[in-house]
């Protein structure tokens, strides 16, 4: 059985773990955190602003420059690896590659994305649809008139706007807690009880044909959790991701971490690979930073899915030079000059498309176009050409890379 090591557990390195292991490889993934999964919104960003609001996100894809990390790794990968991730995670994903969901956020602004969960679906608004955003008074991270009162002032992707307004409901999760998170929360909805208790605190105060807002806490581990709240009600509920830790965020992250140890993967967290040996243009293994001397993961391929600038796997030093921290790999964009300009309002700055370039099989390349190593590919954030972060399409683009490198890997170790 061939070894494969994969550095990093956020999206890209939990789908790539998970392909992997399901074709017949010995995983390890290796990672310093919890992934980065935890942070986000809980959905699936494809693309979103081009630089306009997205409608068709797969469309968008096709009709990119061949610059563009998906010009790389290819719509065909993006559109198989969002069929996987739903695969995986059945019950908490839906969506259309060819439409973004249009879905408000915690400030009443509206964002577009391609897969959503389920319980966030009925936040997608049309022209007069009636919604009453409910927010819980010991949960400080969200305040229901703000979201009500931005919402309802803002014209929808669609056209025309909601009639919004909002609730402030007494329920404290734990009894006498005053400032409760919002994992707490999530954790207490769980109980079908509390659910209950919940629905009835409110429902007496609820129109006719209206939509419910709720903070995103109806459970962490119980998918239908929403679905019960939704029922109790009699309403159409939609649940507003909150600022990290998220709780959608958090079940994605679990989702995906349970169908990889399902499948065999193991997990060594909370260790930062710093070092690695190769010779002959393959890396034989990767050091961890475990006491006394550190501790050698040995493989046959290896997968670099440790994003870029915001986990420390890309590294901008006092004079302007920005290196890849574990392999030392060439990085594309790096000699922009100025990677910083001063303009705050002016054009996107170059630092955010620093990455490591790769070729169609996301093995890293060199300035003549040839693998740095035969055994190594990259996923994700690491690779270069794009602001993941301003073109909501950094999570596409973890999926694509994740689903070619993993596919390259099992069909050269075949």
């Amino acid at each position: 059985m061939s070894r494969v090591v994969v550095i990093g557990a956020g999206l890209a390195g939990l789908v790539a773990a998970n392909r992997l292991a399901a074709g017949g490889a010995k995983v390890v993934l290796l990672s310093k955190g919890l992934g980065g999964l935890q942070l986000g919104q809980g959905t699936i960003d494809v693309f979103g602003y081009a630089p306009e609001r997205v409608s068709n996100p797969i469309r968008t894809v096709q009709a990119l420059p061949g610059t563009h990390p998906y010009t790389r790794v290819g719509a065909t990968n993006l559109l198989a690896g969002l069929a996987y991730l739903k695969e995986l995670v059945p019950d908490l994903l839906v969506g259309d590659p060819e439409a973004n969901y249009q879905l408000p956020t915690a400030v009443g602004a509206i964002r577009p994305t391609c897969l959503a969960q389920p319980s966030m679906v009925a936040g997608n608004l049309g022209a007069g649809d009636r919604v009453v955003i409910v927010g819980l008074r010991q949960l400080k991270d969200f305040h229901p008139q703000l979201v009500a009162e931005n919402l309802a002032r803002t014209d929808l992707p669609s056209g025309g706007r909601a009639k919004v307004r909002h609730l402030l409901v007494d329920f404290p999760a734990r009894e006498g807690e005053i400032d409760s998170s919002a994992l707490t929360y999530a954790r207490a909805f769980d109980d079908p009880g509390v659910r209950e208790r919940f629905a009835r605190a409110f429902i007496g105060e609820l129109e006719s044909d209206e939509i419910v807002g709720l903070p995103a806490v109806l459970g962490v581990s119980d998918p239908n959790a929403w679905r019960h709240v939704a029922e109790k009600l009699g309403h159409p509920v939609f649940e507003i991701p909150l600022p990290p830790p998220s709780v959608p965020g958090i079940r994605l992250n679990e989702a995906l971490t349970a169908s990889a140890k399902a499948a065999g993967v193991r997990f060594v967290p909370g260790t930062r690979v710093f070092d690695f040996r190769a010779s002959d243009r393959r890396v034989g293994s990767v050091t961890i930073a475990v006491e006394p001397a550190g501790r050698e993961f040995a493989a046959d391929a290896f997968v670099l899915a440790g994003g870029g600038f915001e986990s420390g796997a890309l590294e901008l030093d006092s004079h302007g030079r920005v290196r890849e921290t574990l392999f030392g790999l060439p990085l594309e964009g790096a000699d922009a000059v100025p990677l910083i300009h001063g303009d705050y309002w002016g054009g996107e700055q170059p630092l955010f498309t620093v990455g490591v370039r790769v070729g169609s099989d996301l093995k890293p390349l060199d300035a003549s176009g040839k693998p740095v190593y035969d055994n190594l590919w990259a996923a994700g954030g690491i690779i270069a050409g794009s602001a993941g972060w301003a073109e909501k399409c950094g999570d596409g683009i973890a999926l694509a890379s994740a689903m070619a490198a993993a596919d390259s890997i099992l069909k050269e170790l075949s």
